[in-house]
C-alpha cells in the first residue's frame, strides 16, 4: 500500500478539500397538488405519485 513520504501542508490539504462541495436537493412541482417534492419519490404533502395515492400526508399543507 503506497504511503505518503512527507507530511501534507495545511495549504495543500485544504485546497484538495475545497473541491469537497455539496448541491442543493432537486425539488419538482407536484401535479396533483402543486407542491415541491423530491423527483421520483411521492409528495409529502398529498402523498402522491405518479397519479396514484401511495402514503398519507407526511404532513399538511398549511402546516407552519
Amino acid at each position: 500500500m503506497a504511503v505518503p513520504k512527507r507530511k501534507m501542508s495545511r495549504s495543500n490539504t485544504r485546497a484538495r478539500r475545497s473541491q469537497w462541495k455539496t448541491t442543493a436537493a432537486t425539488l419538482t412541482t407536484c401535479p396533483q397538488c402543486k407542491g415541491n417534492k423530491r423527483p421520483h419519490a411521492a409528495c409529502p404533502t398529498c402523498g402522491a405519485y405518479n397519479g396514484r395515492q401511495y402514503v398519507e400526508a407526511l404532513r399538511t399543507e398549511h402546516a407552519s
